[in-house]
């Protein structure tokens, strides 16, 4: 990112999902938690292994993400944000289970044609909108040491069962571009489109390039670390909550805590 504003503020990380089960366990833990609500939407403050948060669930789809992101800026002065949740497959390299780390995210249902090229956001001239790089090295190293970790010590505490359940053979972190829509993606074809589209297309899902459009105009520092749920060439699987409940759920938590953890003390 460039233009970012400069301050002496403390490092205060706001941490967004999209749904509850995204972030379970982790608003627990916060510790002398506080909860404003603001917009419909509870925010909740505290120390989350050290590290100041506030932690708060979007809901689905960008206009929601967009107005959480900003509200998390002007009214509770988050200094960086950092985005976990699912999304799908576009890429016969990226499998359920892996984690894609945005590099950059583009809105792939943002058309003007033929006043702009599609994704560009009019009067901004922006159609990628890049992830702020110190944050989303932090995000991508978290990601790598859950995986590292959980295939140590019993894959995360995520039972045979549910492994092979969800095909969770040996998950990898991808980095790359993420595209965000208003539209739950789970058609092989339009999967196809959208790669055929955007060629460096990893995966899509309802919010991420919305929070991005919103921390670039901002100056804010953001990371959005995703959990495929399904690949690039089938459907949605018909169990989707059960895979948010039994395995993103235990990715986000082990994720956030190695990413605090990352961080140097005092920030």
């Amino acid at each position: 990112m460039n233009h970012l504003h400069t301050t002496n503020q403390p490092y205060r990380l706001g941490l967004v999902s999209a749904l509850h089960q995204e972030q379970a366990g982790l608003i627990a833990l916060l510790e002398n938690a506080r909860t404003v609500t603001r917009g419909m939407r509870d925010y909740t403050s505290g120390r989350l292994w050290g590290m100041e948060c506030v932690c708060v669930l979007s809901r689905i789809g960008k206009v929601a993400a967009a107005a959480t992101a900003a509200t998390l800026i002007e009214r509770f002065g988050v200094t960086h944000i950092l985005f976990t949740g699912v999304a799908g497959s576009v890429d016969r390299r990226v499998k359920v289970g892996d984690i894609v780390v945005a590099d950059a995210l583009v809105q792939h249902d943002m058309d003007a044609r033929p006043l702009f090229p599609r994704g560009e956001v009019p009067l901004l001239g922006q159609s990628l909108f890049a992830t702020d790089r110190g944050t989303t090295d932090s995000a991508g190293a978290a990601a790598s040491a859950f995986l590292g970790d959980g295939l140590a010590d019993g894959f995360a505490g995520i039972p045979a069962a549910d492994r092979e359940a969800f095909r969770l053979v040996q998950p990898t972190v991808h980095r790359g571009l993420i595209a965000s829509g208003d539209a739950f993606i789970h058609q092989r074809e339009t999967r196809a489109a959208l790669k055929e589209a955007f060629p460096a297309l990893l995966a899509v899902e309802m919010e991420g390039a919305a929070v991005a459009q919103v921390c670039f105009e901002f100056g804010v520092p953001f990371a959005v670390v995703r959990t495929i749920s399904d690949g690039a060439d089938e459907g949605a699987p018909l169990d989707f909550m059960q895979f948010i409940d039994r395995i993103a759920a235990r990715y986000a938590h082990g994720l956030v805590r190695r990413y605090c953890a990352s961080l140097p003390a005092g920030r």
